[in-house]
């Protein structure tokens, strides 16, 4: 029988789903073949993993909790009926596509087992509840390990081709030398301050180092794009809020490089094999330890997380310049 796989993971934010892509092709390489996606539509995943040569088919499901939950149980049932996948991995603790898939049929249900979990796969070797202390790569590549699937790489990489973007986003497409910074977060404690990306664009124009930055942010928090147009009355920001996800990546891979927050755009950059510098405070660093980002942290960090904004204002401006320009060097 022609084997058939599907990969199920159920969290929204689009880092988190970045950090999965090393496993996702790892499972693909075990079984040497092309495999199917399920994600949040949050993800914008159809969008942003078109090109990437061994995903095949990307299907969408909310995972929600109440009244929803079974309606979202059915759903994933009819995708595993209809596309009669041999192979269902789950990269999370969830039961919901666990369960849906038993009741689909699936012969081999894979998954980490934490919790309730166990009960709907058909392996019978899964992580342990301390496991879950581990971060969600750490989770994954145990979970590798233990199904005998090997791991050739951890460092998430997206293949894509911008020009696939240009019609509907022509306005970014400039002449001159162009960067990028990042300056928003999903939580706001990780955002460094609009002034100091100000100093920072100042010290760079100096050097000569960018004719024009991308500002890149969600449209939930453009004001902070427009607090550093207006407050730094300079010419060569270009305001990226309102842009989708294509227009991120086409300003991402027009970049010579990208500075911003520990956010999804850090880690979209790094996939997208752009020199990205996340600018760290007030989070543990072994968040980003299987990337390829240069991280700039304060002087004798203490690698601790704090919840406080002010927090941020310990990594000051000049050491973030001076980071970069020994990068550049």
């Amino acid at each position: 029988m022609t084997k058939k796989i599907c990969i199920v993971y159920t969290h929204h934010k689009l880092g988190d789903l970045i950090w999965q892509l090393p496993y996702i092709k790892a499972i693909s390489d075990h079984h040497d073949q092309k495999v199917d996606l399920i994600v949040r539509k949050k993800t914008q995943t159809k969008n942003i993993f078109k090109d990437i040569a061994h995903i095949n088919l990307i299907n969408y499901n909310d995972f929600r909790k109440g009244v929803y939950y079974w309606i979202d149980v059915f759903k994933l049932i009819s995708i595993f009926f209809t596309n009669k996948y041999t192979h269902v991995y789950i990269l999370d603790k969830v039961n919901k596509p666990a369960i849906a898939a038993r009741l689909s049929g699936v012969k081999n249900i894979i998954g980490p087992g934490i919790g309730n979990q166990k009960k709907w796969l058909t392996v019978n070797k899964f992580l342990t509840n301390e496991d879950w202390k581990m971060s969600y790569s750490e989770q994954s590549q145990k979970l590798l390990s233990i199904n005998s699937i090997n791991l050739n790489s951890i460092y998430p990489e997206i293949e894509v081709d911008p020009k696939r973007y240009e019609k509907d986003h022509s306005d970014l497409i400039i002449q001159g030398k162009k960067i990028s910074f990042g300056i928003d977060s999903f939580e706001d404690y990780k955002m460094w301050y609009e002034d100091y990306f100000i100093q920072l664009a100042d010290k760079l124009y100096q050097k000569k180092i960018f004719d024009y930055i991308y500002l890149i942010c969600g449209p939930d928090k453009s004001y902070l794009a427009d607090n550093i147009i207006k407050k730094s009355k300079k010419n060569y920001f270009i305001n990226c809020s309102k842009k989708d996800l294509g227009g991120i990546i086409l300003a991402l891979k027009n970049s010579s490089f990208f500075v911003g927050n520990n956010s999804g755009p850090l880690n979209l950059a790094a996939a997208l094999k752009i020199p990205s510098f996340g600018l760290i405070a007030n989070d543990p660093v072994d968040e980003l330890k299987f990337s390829k980002i240069n991280i700039i942290t304060p002087e004798n960090y203490d690698n601790i997380r704090c919840r406080e904004r002010s927090g941020m204002k310990k990594l000051n401006v000049e050491r973030v310049f001076t980071k970069i320009l020994e990068y550049l060097r």
